[in-house]
């Protein structure tokens, strides 16, 4: 981007992107400019070098919208101009790698749940396209390319699965796995015969492991050493329905001998959004909780990437009700199997995840114990002006589109608080120099709420200060953060502890 202008720099919109080449140990007043297009003010780019060194994939992208187009260029003349390979806007398009002119790709093209495919870049004609390793029924999230094969990370019911194929598609084998959890690596270079992954889930701190691509062997290289015994905890995934009768799938953790009789504090969180998939991650945070007996529940929503696209789409623009409804039905879920009340039950979400908090406690207060909207995009009629607030209009949809409009009028948590409603205890937590979801949408809500809200239980809003949307953050401001979160649901719900 063009340097900002200070005095508007949480105001201003994130328009024109330009590609640069970097020179590590030279000023970035040196940098080379080497991709603009000052015609499309919305584009975006990234690129990356082939292994080979050969060529410059200039991936162009439109917001937070997960289609994209390819360009490139050769690198081995200087003077080429850069190729448009895929110049529309129909597809997501991965690059995975290539051999001399033929690129491989990882696409929703013609297959919702992903597959892969190959160009060559001398008959880049769409007909001429080969499909390498087709749809399966689980959700392919990535593909890296190791011993000359490629490794396939997908998702079956939003927990990984690895599979090894060579070249050709022909399948090789299914990287054993320690159990159901998040898998993250096997990266390397293509001729690679050893690669490292990590493994975590709710009750397993991040373990490393180093593959070995030949016999399939995996060794542990470096295990965290946490002061807990996991053999204390269980996690169990259920499959509740939704309102339309959609089947939603759960995660619930808790200290083994839990005993369901409605009174047991529990955390329900959320995002289904953005195409992103919500997968069993370890926390120390969340053990805390689960150590003063608490549960922890994560519902996979639609709008995320757990099932594809198909599943994001069916929590977009005028679908996104379906993802409050989904939330909405995880609670119910957890009440009617008598593991909470709505008196002991939080919910919880950060960003797009605090808009999910926002739209459910103003839809449904009578509902919940407590509500922790985190960073949350709250007025969904002015989000589009603030920062790079325009780019999610390919999730949310556009407050310029009449249609799209009403549907973010019906939901916006802003503008549906009801005066004289007695709303849960609410603690909203923000930061003042928040540049991705400015701070005013907290500020807002925070007030409108706490003017709406009839009763006694609190409404709070937290603002941290020199911090950002949560990513660099110092731990010393997470453990505070993290502190009176729960210090908050400990007394609102009435844990003992």
């Amino acid at each position: 981007f063009d340097e900002p202008n200070e005095a508007t720099k949480l105001e201003d919109l994130n328009y024109y992107q330009k590609l640069y080449y970097h020179k590590l140990g030279t000023p970035q007043s040196e940098d080379s400019l080497i991709y603009e297009r000052p015609d499309q003010k919305e584009w975006g780019f990234s690129g990356q070098v082939t292994e080979d060194g050969n060529y410059l994939i200039i991936t162009v992208f439109l917001g937070t919208d997960p289609k994209n187009l390819v360009f490139y260029k050769n690198l081995q003349d200087p003077d080429s101009p850069v190729v448009e390979l895929i110049n529309e806007f129909d597809a997501s398009y991965s690059f995975i790698g290539n051999d001399q002119s033929v690129f491989w790709f990882r696409t929703d093209l013609d297959a919702p749940r992903s597959r892969v495919i190959a160009i060559d870049t001398n008959h880049p004609d769409q007909a001429q396209w080969q499909e390498v390793i087709p749809q399966a029924d689980e959700t392919l999230e990535g593909v890296s390319l190791l011993n000359n094969q490629f490794v396939a990370d997908y998702l079956k019911d939003a927990h990984s699965s690895i599979k090894i194929f060579d070249l050709d598609g022909s399948f090789v084998r299914e990287v054993e796995l320690p159990g159901i959890g998040s898998v993250g690596g096997f990266n390397g270079l293509r001729y690679d015969t050893e690669t490292f992954y990590s493994y975590t889930s709710f009750t397993t701190p991040a373990t490393i492991y180093r593959y070995d691509m030949v016999s399939g062997e995996s060794t542990i290289f470096r295990q965290p050493q946490v002061d807990f015994n996991p053999d204390d905890y269980e996690t169990k995934q259920v499959f509740y329905p939704s309102k339309d009768g959609t089947q939603v799938p759960m995660f619930i953790t808790h200290k083994k001998g839990l005993q369901l009789d409605s009174n047991n504090p529990t955390y329900l969180y959320g995002y289904g959004g953005f195409n992103i998939s919500i997968t069993p991650n370890f926390s120390i945070s969340n053990l805390v909780w689960m150590e003063m007996g608490g549960v922890y529940a994560v519902a996979n929503l639609r709008g995320g990437g757990e099932y594809g696209e198909d599943w994001h789409q069916s929590g977009t623009k005028l679908n996104k009700q379906n993802v409050f409804d989904d939330f909405i039905a995880a609670a119910e879920w957890l009440i009617g199997a008598q593991y909470t009340s709505p008196q002991k039950l939080a919910i919880a979400g950060g960003s797009n995840g605090g808009l999910l908090v926002g739209a459910c406690m103003t839809q449904r207060p009578d509902l919940f114990g407590a509500a922790l909207p985190a960073v949350g995009v709250l007025d969904m009629l002015r989000f589009h002006k603030f920062t790079i607030g325009w780019a999610w209009c390919s999730d949310y949809g556009s407050p310029d589109n009449p249609e799209e409009f009403k549907a973010l009028y019906a939901y916006s948590p802003l503008h549906n608080l009801k005066p004289g409603t007695a709303y849960p205890p609410t603690l909203i937590t923000t930061a003042d120099h928040d540049d991705r979801v400015v701070p005013a949408h907290s500020f807002k809500f925070a007030a409108a709420l706490q003017e709406a809200h009839e009763g006694e239980q609190p409404v709070l809003i937290r603002i941290e200060t020199k911090a950002g949307h949560g990513a660099g953050k110092p731990t010393s401001k997470i453990i505070e953060e993290i502190a009176d979160k729960w210090a908050f649901l400990v007394r609102r719900l009435e844990v003992e502890v």
